[in-house]
């Protein structure tokens, strides 16, 4: 049989409640009147608890569809599912004669002036719930014509089930993802190549509202030093040019106006967040203050670099508070004995600057902890 006319339009139609679910109401409609069938039906049913749920229907009274779910789906013949993709239909299943003995058949069908139900698994068999499309034909038996007619949509309904499975995992995939950057301690910006801000997490809000090192300017960001303006243009051209950033570790400095120093780090956006929440995003900028975290980071920066604890002391100090004459009013100590350590700690890190100290303790910090 092939499909002609308005019947293509009914594919196409269940194509697209592959893409919104929403639309299966409407197709169920359409299935139903191709069939030429009395009711039509998507339901999942437990292959263990035998329990049955119908998602969309129509041609049913609701007060039947109750009371399949509450007490009738443990007596449908579908209590021993049919392969997948294969239409049957009652005698198919079981003995008709019995069949029509049992409470299924007089409690449930009979009274609603029916005799037959067709059914059909749309998804294959290492779903434990899987979803089936069932048909009541009527007052008489599924005939040789709309056995043929569920047979053709099928394949149809089956791959627009899988898209609509896909999507769902994604999106929560997505969304988790995204959960998880909104509880980050570090700033998270995302931005498109216009450097307009996709989204931010609430620590990043927190800093583009102090509007210091970083702001918002009608969406888009800005730094508050031209030459680190400059870095995010550069950067954020398009998705190869962050991917390149990101695999060379870019880092963007930025100092407050009180020379606290921070860090934004280039993060190449991961494809599920940039297809979900982030649409428009080609990458992130994870921002943080340079601190060193002494129980976090100062072992290692010991160990790395084989300070003393007074180097150790001032290295946090200068990174903290920015300033040899800051550090000496801090650790009560002359400024000439800050300069002495500071060129110590130069010399063992292979910096000559403090925007270079800042940069490499910042290396030394996680900004994913939670």
């Amino acid at each position: 049989m092939q499909l002609t006319g308005k019947h293509s339009e009914l594919i196409e139609r269940i194509y697209d409640a592959g893409l919104d679910p929403d639309l299966w109401a409407d197709v169920v409609v359409m299935l139903n009147g191709f069939f030429g069938s009395r009711a039509c039906g998507l339901i999942s049913k437990d292959k263990v608890s035998k329990s049955g749920a119908t998602h969309y229907y129509c041609g049913v009274d609701p007060h039947f569809i109750r009371l399949y779910a509450d007490e009738y789906a443990q007596h449908d013949p579908l209590a021993r599912l049919p392969r997948y993709g294969e239409v049957r239909n009652i005698p198919d299943l079981v003995d008709f004669d019995e069949y029509r003995r049992g409470r299924f058949y007089q409690e449930w069908l009979r009274p609603q002036g029916c005799a037959d139900v067709a059914n059909v698994v749309l998804e294959r068999a290492n779903s434990s719930c899987p979803m089936l499309m069932t048909v009541i034909p009527g007052r008489e038996m599924l005939d040789a014509k709309m056995r043929a007619r569920m047979q053709l949509v099928v394949p149809h309904a089956s791959r627009a089930l899988m898209i609509n499975r896909t999507i769902v995992r994604k999106q929560q995939k997505s969304t988790a993802l995204a959960e998880i950057v909104d509880r980050l301690k570090a700033g998270v910006i995302l931005l498109d190549s216009a450097c307009n801000i996709v989204h931010s997490n609430p620590a990043a809000d927190a800093i583009l509202e102090a509007d210091d090192v970083l702001r918002s300017v009608h969406g888009r960001l800005l730094a508050s030093s031209s030459e680190a303006n400059a870095a995010l243009r550069e950067v954020f051209r398009g998705e190869a040019e962050v991917a390149a950033a990101a695999a060379a570790n870019r880092k963007i400095q930025l100092t407050s106006h009180d020379g606290s120093h921070y860090v934004a780090h280039v993060i190449a956006l991961p494809s599920l967040l940039r297809q979900g929440r982030a649409d428009g995003a080609i990458g992130a900028l994870f921002v943080w203050k340079a601190k060193l975290d002494a129980r976090a980071c100062a072992g290692l920066i010991d160990r790395t670099f084989e300070l003393t604890p007074a180097e150790l002391r001032v290295l946090q100090s200068i990174v903290d508070i920015g300033g040899v004459p800051e550090t000496a009013g801090a650790l009560g100590i002359a400024e000439t004995t800050v300069k002495t350590h500071l060129h110590r700690v130069f010399d063992k890190t292979g910096t000559s600057r403090q925007a270079e100290l800042v940069k490499l303790v910042a290396g030394f910090s996680n900004p994913l902890v939670h």
